[in-house]
């Protein structure tokens, strides 16, 4: 069987469609993306693919709508929009069409699909207020992809579809940006967890380059770490590690007498020859060697043992 036509609806688009058809369009890259409510071309064929118009969901019969009633709903009861339904039977190709190692898929999917994918299905289907992302809701993935819709006033006959189409390439950053992201996350996971076992006891996890890691420590409890330093370009790194993604807060700060310093002024802080920049926000210090650097952590695991080792009045 061979996919000749991609089928979505024709007028203003939503961010499910053109998410599904990034995903489509990878892995049919020959068949033709038609945008129409014609009843013929919205009809299940074996040749076409149907998403976010027709009124059926069906996959079996390659269409993917979610607009009928009842409308096509999770395990958990929370509803799919199109991007839901084709990201749930086609993601996984997906994933193996950008090179997703075969044993992170099932990993890479699920995730992908609960961080990325549930939130464009929430607010498509009114499930989700656009409030929740607060006062810069504007700046939601949705609300960016419908920013590129045209104006009110353009009568160019062909207006949605060329925004349709110049709004794809940038959907497909996005998703791409994304799975990237997270794949890159779990091939990391091993390496993480190598270096954690070799750090011991010790406060100070080295690692071979930058990579996702507060995950994998929470993981591993490895409470005890509280810097991690690593290469970067001819330089090395001492990097803070945050309480969480939703704070600056750290297990521990950089000594408070580097902050904002750099070059012979931070050597003079330090006492480390080749100490080369400290941020003012004392979350990361930079070194010219891997013998500077972690001359430089060891100083900073002793001011922060004691910071908390001193009482406090």
């Amino acid at each position: 069987m061979t996919i000749t036509h991609l089928v979505t609806h024709s007028g203003g688009f939503h961010a499910d469609e053109l998410m599904s058809s990034v995903i489509l369009t990878r892995l049919f890259p020959d068949a033709t993306l038609l945008r129409t409510r014609d009843k013929a071309w919205i009809t299940p064929g074996e040749d076409k693919i149907i998403y976010d118009v027709g009124g059926d969901y069906d996959a079996a019969a390659q269409i993917f709508d979610h607009h009928q009633r009842p409308s096509p709903l999770r395990e958990d009861e929370q509803p799919f929009s199109s991007f839901g339904l084709i990201w749930k039977h086609f993601g996984s190709d997906y994933l193996a069409a950008l090179d997703v190692p075969e044993a992170d898929i099932d990993l890479v999917h699920a995730t992908v699909d609960t961080k990325f994918v549930l939130p464009i299905d929430l607010l498509d289907n009114g499930a989700m207020e656009p409030s929740v992302a607060g006062p810069l809701s504007v700046l939601t993935l949705p609300s960016l992809l419908g920013s590129l819709k045209p104006v009110f006033d353009d009568t160019s006959p062909t207006a949605d579809d060329d925004a349709f189409h110049n709004a794809l390439p940038i959907a497909r950053s996005f998703v791409e940006a994304f799975v990237a992201n997270i794949a890159a996350k779990y091939r990391a996971t091993g390496i993480v967890e190598a270096a954690i076992e070799a750090a011991g006891e010790s406060e100070i996890l080295e690692l071979p380059m930058g990579m996702p890691y507060r995950s994998t420590l929470l993981k591993m409890e490895a409470d005890h770490i509280l810097f991690v330093v690593n290469p970067r370009g001819g330089d090395w790194t001492l990097n803070g590690i945050k309480l969480s993604h939703d704070t600056f807060d750290q297990r521990a700060d950089l000594p408070a007498s580097w902050a904002g310093l750099t070059d012979a002024a931070l050597e003079a802080a330090t006492g480390v020859q080749g100490a080369k920049f400290c941020h003012n926000a004392r979350f990361i210090a930079v070194a010219n060697s891997r013998d500077a650097i972690m001359e430089m952590a060891e100083i900073a695991v002793k001011e922060a043992s004691q910071a908390v080792a001193e009482p406090t009045t």
